[in-house]
């Protein structure tokens, strides 16, 4: 007897149909994390690069430090997304929500973390540590918007024996 979320009383999935699906939702999403990536670099790089050499220019070498190091952040921050993306792809749906907070917890922690530990250190322009990694964060959102509107993958999968063929 199969319940709600279409398995068998036993709790296993139909024999095929399971991991059909899983591979099919896989390769879609390592296709858009390849393609996130992509588009990522395309937008943030020059943007940061641009972003140093500002910083660089009105605040000079703490400027260069700041910036520098907001990019690498934000970098950073960006590239756990990526690496979330990717182990979430194998996971069943019931543990990606979980996954999704708990990896945004988990940034948002090590973040706040970094940006305790740096609160009393010199030696760096904190305006330019925000603006390299609000560039960064920013550019990479709008990649990933990019990225998912140009790449053809499916929204929703649906397994091949639950679609219908062209003759009925």
């Amino acid at each position: 007897m199969k319940s709600v979320n279409g398995r068998t009383a036993s709790g296993a999935a139909p024999e095929g149909l399971d991991d059909e699906t899983r591979a099919a939702h896989a390769e879609s999403v390592y296709t858009l994390a390849d393609a996130m990536l992509r588009w990522g670099l395309r937008l943030s790089v020059p943007l940061a690069l641009l972003t140093i050499g500002v910083a660089t220019v009105t605040a000079g070498a703490l400027g260069l430090v700041g910036s520098g190091f907001g990019v690498v952040l934000g970098f950073g921050s960006s590239l756990v997304t990526i690496t979330m993306m990717r182990l979430a792809a194998t996971r069943p749906p019931s543990a990606l929500m979980g996954l999704a907070l708990g990896g945004y917890a988990v940034k948002m922690t090590a973040l706040l973390g970094v940006m305790l530990l740096l609160r009393d250190v010199d030696g760096f322009s904190r305006p330019a540590l925000a603006f390299g990694m609000l560039v960064v964060v920013l550019a990479w959102a709008a990649a990933e918007i990019v990225a998912f509107k140009k790449t053809r993958i499916p929204t929703i999968v649906i397994p091949r024996t639950a679609q219908r063929s062209p003759d009925e």
